[in-house]
C-alpha cells in the first residue's frame, strides 16, 4: 500500500489529547468535529496504523464523494452514506474496517479475511507490511454505499391535497 501521511498542518491543530478524550466518552465531545477527531487519530498514531488509516479514508473519499465522517463507539472513525459503509479501526497488530453490511456484498478480490462467519458483518484487517488491492477495496466501498442507497427507505412525496 502507497504510504501516505496527514497532513501536519491540518493535524497538529487538534491535540492527541482530544482523539483520546472522545475515546472515553463521546457525548461530550459532540462539539468535535468528526473529520478534525480523525486528523488527531491518524496524528497520534504517528507509526504504519496512521498511515494505513490515512490511505483508507483517502480510497474511501475517492470513491463515493460526499461520504461523511463520523465518530462512534468511544473513538471509531466511522464512514456514512444513507448508513454505515465501514470502519476504520486501529489496534496494536491491525487496522481493521469493519463493513455492517458486508456479507451482502460481492468480494471477487477475497479481501474481506475477518469476522466471516457472521450474516452481516464482515472486515479486512490489514497487517503492518501488507499490501492491499486498492481498486478492489474501492470496489467494495461504492458497493457498500450502493446497497445502503438501495435500502434506504424512500422519502413520502409530498401530495396537494385536494381543495374543497
Amino acid at each position: 500500500m502507497p504510504a501516505t501521511t496527514a497532513s501536519k498542518t491540518a493535524t497538529a491543530k487538534i491535540p492527541a489529547a482530544k482523539a483520546k478524550a472522545a475515546d472515553t466518552d463521546a457525548n461530550a465531545n459532540a462539539d468535535i468535529n468528526a473529520s478534525e477527531m480523525i486528523d488527531a487519530r491518524i496524528a497520534q498514531l504517528d507509526d504504519w496504523r496512521g498511515r494505513t488509516l490515512a490511505r483508507i479514508r483517502q480510497l474511501m473519499k475517492d470513491a463515493v464523494p460526499g461520504v461523511e465522517e463520523t465518530w462512534k463507539w468511544r473513538g471509531t472513525p466511522v464512514w456514512e452514506r444513507h448508513g454505515q459503509i465501514c470502519t476504520g479501526e486501529t489496534y496494536k497488530e491491525v487496522v481493521k474496517m469493519t463493513f455492517a453490511k458486508g456479507a451482502k456484498l460481492d468480494d471477487p478480490a477475497k479481501l474481506f479475511n475477518s469476522s466471516l462467519d457472521g450474516n452481516a458483518r464482515r472486515a479486512i484487517d490489514i497487517r503492518q507490511g501488507e499490501v492491499i488491492d486498492e481498486k478492489a477495496l474501492k470496489a467494495l466501498f461504492k458497493a457498500a454505499a450502493a446497497l445502503n442507497e438501495a435500502s434506504a427507505k424512500p422519502r413520502a412525496k409530498a401530495s396537494a391535497k385536494p381543495s374543497a
